[in-house]
């Protein structure tokens, strides 16, 4: 055992398994445990320099396509480069949608970052998930009339009330429908149901469109996950909707996760009850 220890101390130790006489199993058991926590913690270090180093490349990369563009914009009006005033609308009308998109970017990268933080909901408070829901049913219904869209919103919980953020939990049911909007509208209706027990509330946000394919399933949630070569494409904007909607649900202590078939797709909600 003393050898094994003094390899240890070398930094020669591998793996394997601590030799020792009966009367210094005890030990050696501690130290195998001690040795074990190490490499977790290691593997640990690592793994998150490397999430580190992807999301800056990531971020690093969503920041460049729309800078491009607008500094080459920029550069084409400097330089007098348009045929009329109509040619220069649609010039600045292109750097507007690019700063949008660069802001929605930032604004959702501080947001993940936030959320990974596990004191980033401080205040919380009661909500009422139908009263939530049907709030939210006003505020997307000239939205869902230019998409050509219906919301039909089914209840048969008796008491869905939950603690928690409201502003977040507004963000990530503004993201999920939005997102059943934008790839839904082929369907025609955008479905809410909601459900309870004793201990949760169940949302399901349902769209009959695009479906998600079988491969990108299990990482849909996942920060700047390409859908079919397309960052914006099933996860916002940013690429970052899903993965701060996910993690605001994990700190309220509830699950989310989708299933999509040809022709339907469903987000599924669960939160603990108050």
């Amino acid at each position: 055992m003393t050898e094994d220890v003094q390899k240890l101390v070398r930094g020669e130790w591998t793996s394997g398994v601590i030799s020792g006489k009966h009367e210094f199993e005890k030990l050696a058991e501690g130290i195998q445990t001690i040795i074990a926590k190490s490499e977790q913690a290691i593997l640990d270090v690592k793994k998150a320099e490397q999430l580190k180093n992807e999301l800056v490349t990531n971020v690093a990369h969503d920041l460049r396509s729309p800078l491009t563009s607008i500094i080459g914009y920029l550069d084409l009006i400097n330089e007098d480069r348009y045929r009329d005033e109509l040619e220069l609308r649609y010039y600045i009308q292109v750097i507007h949608a690019k700063t949008d998109s660069l802001h929605t970017l930032i604004n959702d990268i501080f947001e993940y970052t936030n959320m990974q933080n596990e004191q980033a909901i401080i205040q919380q408070h009661s909500i009422h998930i139908e009263e939530l829901l049907n709030q939210l049913a006003v505020q997307t219904q000239i939205q869902l009339e230019e998409a050509g869209m219906e919301w039909r919103q089914f209840n048969s919980a008796t008491d869905p009330v939950i603690i928690g953020n409201g502003t977040k939990l507004v963000r990530v049911f503004e993201n999920l429908i939005q997102n059943a909007i934008r790839y839904g509208s082929d369907g025609k209706f955008l479905d809410i149901r909601l459900n309870d027990n004793e201990k949760m509330v169940e949302i399901e946000i349902i769209n009959y469109g695009q479906h998600i394919p079988g491969v990108d399933l299990p990482h849909i949630f996942e920060r700047f996950y390409r859908v079919e070569k397309s960052r914006s494409q099933f996860t916002g904007g940013s690429g970052l909707g899903l993965a701060i909607a996910k993690s605001i649900i994990d700190l309220h202590g509830g699950t989310i996760e989708v299933t999509s078939v040809p022709g339907r797709t469903a987000f599924t909600i669960k939160l603990l009850k108050k």
